[in-house]
C-alpha cells in the first residue's frame, strides 16, 4: 500500500490513496478540514466498522445499521498521543443475536481490525528522506 501526503498552504495537507481517493487534513487543530488525528481516530471507527457488520452478515444477521462513536483521551504533552480510545457500537436489524453482537464488537478490536490492532500495538516508524 503506499499514499502521498502533499502540503497545500498553511498547516492543510492533501492526502492521495494509492486507490486514487484525495482527502484534505489540517493539521491547525480542524480548521478546515479533519486533523491528523482525527482522521486516525475515524480510521479505527471505519475498519472496526467494516468487521462489525462483515461478522454479523456473514453470521445470517439481518443488520440494517452500524454507527461507532468513538471518544479519546489523549497525552497532554508532546507528542500527544491517545492513551484510551473508546469504540461504542450502536447496531440496529431484525432480531439480532445480543451474544453474536458483543461477541463481534470484541473480535474486532482483538482480533481483526488491522488499525486498531496497530494502535494497540504500537509502531515501528521508519524515516528516508532526499532533497529535490
Amino acid at each position: 500500500m503506499q499514499a502521498e501526503v502533499k502540503w497545500v498552504e498553511g498547516f492543510k495537507f492533501l492526502g492521495q490513496s494509492q486507490s486514487g481517493h484525495s482527502i484534505v487534513m489540517d493539521g491547525s487543530g480542524g480548521a478546515t478540514a479533519p486533523s491528523p488525528m482525527e482522521m486516525v481516530l475515524m480510521a479505527a471507527g471505519g475498519c472496526s466498522s467494516v468487521d462489525v457488520v462483515d461478522g454479523l452478515k456473514s453470521a445470517g444477521q439481518s443488520i440494517t445499521g452500524c454507527n461507532a462513536k468513538l471518544e479519546t483521551t489523549r497525552r497532554e504533552t508532546a507528542p500527544k498521543i491517545f492513551t484510551v480510545i473508546n469504540i461504542h457500537f450502536e447496531v440496529s436489524g431484525d432480531n439480532l443475536d445480543s451474544e453474536l453482537v458483543a461477541k463481534v464488537c470484541a473480535d474486532s478490536l482483538e482480533k481483526y481490525c488491522s488499525v486498531c490492532l496497530m494502535l494497540g500495538a504500537g509502531v515501528e516508524m521508519t524515516h528516508s528522506w532526499e532533497i529535490i
